[in-house]
């Protein structure tokens, strides 16, 4: 089979409901895929093709003797490296657990195997999905599709990677502070934070207990909702029910502070999310300004949380092996230790008050339309870039609150290379309104038929920069 890898999900699903294409051959292609731009790109850490083939071979048997058993059966998904597989190692891109393996599915990975999808590998992220990107751990950093030598975002970003570069239809990713939207986001993808609790954390290694979500990165928005069937089990509903793309009438409060105030973006960033609200205007939308609180006070208050957490966590290793994390990672560790419980306490008074102004706000709305990164993509090798970077960016709110929240690409960078995206933010469990929002976004607009220069890709060298 060739050109199998520009299938998208959902397209991959209806081949082999028809019996157009097996499993294994759908398989065989992505392998193939795989092998020409995995060297360039790092997304995985371990790639297992053998079990996989077996895996397929099962499913399309299955599929022969009964059917589907759902969109998802014989279907390849990527699982980031902080998420369990049975028998094989979950070693969170991390010399310390590099010799761990896995006892048990992680929760969603049953889930999943339950509906029949299939496992082909582990996906880099940042160590411990906290720091990254660092070349100086055991694996190497992902890089991004639209340029190798640029940003893929973290801390999913073997996640972005993979699914950016058509080696795998769908992945699962993990966001305590953004970190399926930042992949998202910089590779061109749609990525979601689910509702807090909505997909289990059971099986999977904890960053911040209070801000960890489990969620999928899929090329559009179909497929997205497709994997969230599958996996949410806080309260699932049939998320593909609402793609039909109406907007008219959709009431969308537009967070200008974030992007306009809070944290100047940069200009194209600006003008994309401008040129976003207008699509929705015209669609039949109604589009109002509304004022959260500042961006930086849920960036406060997700600091104290996040690191606090973090360090409870890492306390023994930090004590025992300090030098065997990476320099990065234990730079962003190590200031845990001297928050007090006071401050712990503190946060968390101030995260129920930022909650409420969030809820009360949507009392009046549908959604949130909102920035999700400030800048473009930058180089990789750039640590002053990626530091200043990093933090520009209007994710971080959602996780200290919970709601749901989407990214989707809304435009290319003022250089035309690399992806912007906006976030659509929705009430808790409504992830069918906000599927129904990024739906008519994405069928008015060019960006999910977007995609990398391969061919550029694939002439590249595997290793090193390009200048």
């Amino acid at each position: 089979m060739t050109g199998v890898q520009n299938l998208t999900l959902a397209e991959a699903s209806a081949a082999i409901e028809a019996r157009n294409m097996s499993p294994l051959e759908y398989l065989d292609g992505l392998l193939g895929w795989i092998d020409l731009v995995e060297p360039r790109l790092n997304a995985f850490i371990a790639l297992r093709a053998d079990a996989a083939r077996q895996a397929a071979r099962r499913a399309g048997d299955d599929i022969a003797r009964s059917g589907m058993i759902s969109p998802l059966h014989g279907i390849p998904i990527g699982i980031k490296d902080i998420i369990d597989i049975e028998g094989m190692a979950t070693t969170c891109h991390s010399k310390i657990r590099l010799d761990h393996v896995a006892e048990a599915d992680a929760q969603v990975v049953s889930r999943l195997r339950a509906a029949g999808a299939i496992f082909p590998g582990k996906l880099a992220t940042h160590e411990f999905a906290f720091g990254g990107p660092s070349f100086d751990l055991p694996f190497p950093p992902a890089r991004n599709p639209w340029n190798r030598n640029h940003h893929p975002g973290g801390s999913s970003s073997g996640s972005g990677a993979a699914v950016g570069g058509r080696m795998l239809p769908g992945a699962l990713g993990s966001d305590t502070g953004g970190s399926i939207r930042h992949p998202a986001a910089h590779c061109g993808l749609v990525g979601l934070k689910p509702t807090y609790e909505l997909v289990s954390r059971e099986g999977v290694f904890p960053l911040a207990y209070s801000l960890d979500h489990i969620g999928p990165m899929t090329r559009t928005v179909r497929d997205n909702a497709m994997l969230l069937e599958q996996i949410a089990v806080g309260a699932p509903g049939r998320y593909t029910a609402r793609l039909d793309g109406r907007l008219k009438g959709l009431r969308i409060g537009f967070v200008r502070h974030f992007h306009e105030e809070d944290t100047v973006a940069a200009p194209d960033v600006a003008a994309a999310l401008e040129e976003a609200a207008g699509v929705f205007a015209r669609e039949g939308a109604e589009l109002h300004n509304v004022t959260l609180p500042p961006l930086h006070d849920f960036e406060n208050v997700a600091r104290i949380l996040m690191i606090s957490e973090a360090v409870a966590v890492h306390e023994v290793w930090l004590q025992d092996r300090a030098e065997d994390y990476a320099e990065l990672t234990r730079k962003r560790l190590l200031p845990g230790f001297f928050f007090s419980a006071r401050d712990y306490i503190q946060a968390q008074r101030r995260r129920t008050e930022l909650t409420l102004a969030v809820d009360r706000v949507l009392d009046d709305v549908d959604i949130l339309l909102a920035a999700n990164a400030m800048d473009a993509p930058c180089r990789i090798d750039d640590r002053e870039a990626i530091d200043y970077t990093y933090v520009r960016q209007a994710r971080m709110p959602f996780n200290v609150t919970g709601h749901p929240a989407i990214s989707l690409m809304c435009g290319r960078g003022a250089d035309a290379a690399m992806p912007l995206s906006l976030q659509l933010v929705g009430h808790k469990f409504a992830e069918d309104v906000l599927y129904q929002a990024a739906a008519g976004f994405e069928r008015v607009t060019p960006w999910k038929d977007e995609k990398p220069d391969f061919a550029t890709l694939a002439s590249q060298p595997q290793e090193g920069f390009v200048a």
